[in-house]
Parts: structure tokens; sequence; C-alpha cells
């Protein structure tokens, strides 16, 4: 028998060894197991990457819904501060009629203010009915969300900081502020001092 044959057999005889087909069988179980624990880890990634795209879209869901009510809520809120402005403008067309001398105590005056306080209220009548409503503020504490000091008068009479005279109206849309009510507060009178006294005298 040649020398190459025998090799072979050798070979063969390696092959049939009980420790190699062991060792082979351990390898393919570390594959296997190596491929599960990948598997896994890819299945657990996968898991957390849906997670996270699903809470994605619920908030921007909820999002759009918020938007959407705002928008349908507070659509006209633009439209409402500009509309305003007619109620200031017929505010003071009434006092310059009033303050102007030529037309005083007149008919024509009497009937021109009469027509100008039936526009004013059937423009707060439509306001109101779009939930706008005047912010009170004579009497009132001064509430900084609400109202906007402009000056301070001496007032025993009143508490510091009641609203003692509004420049210009304020007015809320639902629970937003629309514009502050500009006011002027009353604060305590200054105790003068002699010295102040003795001072202002000279």
């Amino acid at each position: 028998m040649d020398k190459e044959k025998i090799d072979n057999l050798d070979e063969n005889e390696d092959n049939k060894d009980p420790s190699n087909i062991i060792d082979k069988d351990e390898n393919d179980k570390s594959e296997n197991d190596n491929t599960k624990l990948s598997l896994d880890e890819e299945n657990i990634e996968l898991k957390d990457k849906l997670a996270r795209t699903y809470a994605e879209m619920e908030n921007q869901r909820r999002r759009f819904e918020k938007e959407k009510d705002e928008a349908f809520e507070y659509g006209g809120f633009s439209f409402a501060r500009e509309a305003l402005n007619l109620l200031d403008n017929l505010e003071r067309s009434r006092i310059s009629l009033q303050n102007d001398e030529n037309l005083k105590d007149s008919e024509p005056l009497k009937k021109i203010l009469e027509h100008i306080e039936i526009i004013n209220k059937d423009m707060i009548s439509i306001f109101k009915k779009n939930h706008i409503e005047e912010i009170k503020a004579i009497n009132e504490k001064l509430d900084p969300n609400f109202h906007q000091a402009m000056m301070e008068v001496e007032d025993d009479s009143k508490d510091p900081g009641t609203i003692v005279q509004e420049i210009q109206k304020g007015f809320i849309m639902k629970d937003r502020l629309l514009r502050p009510s500009l006011v002027s507060v009353s604060k305590k009178k200054e105790v003068k001092s002699e010295k102040n006294k003795e001072n202002e005298e000279k």
C-alpha cells in the first residue's frame, strides 16, 4: 500500500473520531446561539423604533388637534383686535362732538350722540355674541394680567392700587386677552415734612 493511500486512511480515521464530531457540534451550537442572540437584539431594536415612531405620530396628532381647535376657537382673534379700533373711534367722535362749543346743547348734536350710542351698543352686542367681553376696571384692584397702569392719582378715599379712571377699555376673547385696559390707579397722598413745606414756601 502506497504512502498516499495510507494518509487518506488516516484522514478518514480522524473524521470518524468522536471528539472531532463533538467539537463540530459545539461550534454549530455556538453559531446558532450567536445568531439567536443577534436576532433577539434586532427584535428589541425594531420594537423600540416602532414604539418611538408611534409616540411621535401620537404627538403630531395631538398637536394637529390642538391647532385645529384653536383655529376654530380663536380664528377671528386678529380681526376682533382690529375691530376694537372702531369702538375707540366712536368714543373719540362722541367726546369731540360733546366738546364742540358750536354744537353744545343743540338738537343736531343730541341726535348724532343718540345714533353714536346705538351703534356702540350694537357693536358691544355683536362682540358679546362672539365671546368678546369688556374687562371690568373702575373700582377694581389693578391686575397686571388685564390692566396696564398709565398713571397714579392721589386719593385717600381708595385703597392704593385701586383703578379710579379708565383711559382705554380692555377686552378679552373667551380666556384670551385681546388688549389690556389702560387705567389710572390710586395712591396715598404724600405726607410732606416741615422741611419740604418750608422749601415750597421759599
